[in-house]
């Protein structure tokens, strides 16, 4: 699962000067995860209703190269680095044209939605979340 998902940055992201938010990065990312797994068919609602489990970051890094501003469409792109049992590994980059603005690295960890105990990650998406070779 390699997807691309765009968004524009609105006034309410930014700062007085025109400048995005740090913060606003992570929600860019978490709404690209998000849409991510709606655009194979398998959304997080699924997950829950189905297999009473779900993803939730367990650790987030990001560095940032460049700042988005006001009015830019950026890509948020997503993509599996590495699959385990309870635990998925993913690389975010966001991108406004070829240029890198930041990359976010995000272990998202699967968890029972009664105990809060991490548990497998179900199928389908452990097969739709398996990085492709080489990636």
């Amino acid at each position: 699962m390699n997807h691309a998902f765009p968004i524009r940055a609105y006034f309410e992201d930014t700062d007085a000067g025109g400048i995005v938010y740090h913060a606003t990065y992570l929600r860019w990312a978490e709404r690209a995860r998000t849409e991510a797994l709606r655009a194979i068919d398998l959304p997080h609602s699924m997950m829950m209703e189905r297999h009473h489990s779900l993803l939730v970051v367990r650790r987030i890094e990001v560095e940032y190269w460049r700042p988005a501003r006001l009015d830019d469409l950026v890509t948020v792109m997503t993509r599996p680095l590495r699959l385990r049992a309870a635990m998925i590994s993913l690389e975010q980059r966001v991108m406004l044209g070829d240029a890198l603005l930041a990359t976010l690295m995000v272990d998202l960890a699967c968890l029972d939605t009664e105990s809060m105990r991490p548990v497998r990650i179900p199928e389908p998406w452990r097969q739709a979340l398996t990085p492709s070779p080489g990636s």
